[in-house]
């Protein structure tokens, strides 16, 4: 989900990063799940955020939650981190 979420962001044109995530269970369930900051012209956010309800085929999306804040640093590209 991962490579697939920084493969669209790339594409879209937004910036931010994406990582797993498995110490929130109240948040993600006991599983884990995945986390993002996208930051982009609104409508680049849009795109995104549909996709990533879908996701790619291998994966399940089960629940997308989505926070909108005032960015606190502003990133240049897209990444994956850990």
């Amino acid at each position: 989900f991962r490579a697939w979420t920084k493969i669209q962001a790339k594409i879209v044109g937004v910036n931010g990063w994406v990582r797993n995530v498995y110490d929130k269970p109240e948040t993600f369930s006991v599983g884990g799940g995945v986390e993002a900051v996208i930051q982009g012209e609104e409508e680049k956010v849009n795109k995104i955020l549909s996709l990533l309800r879908e996701g790619p085929p291998v994966s399940r999306v089960d629940d997308v939650e989505i926070f909108w804040e005032e960015p606190k640093e502003m990133f240049d590209g897209f990444e994956i981190r850990k």
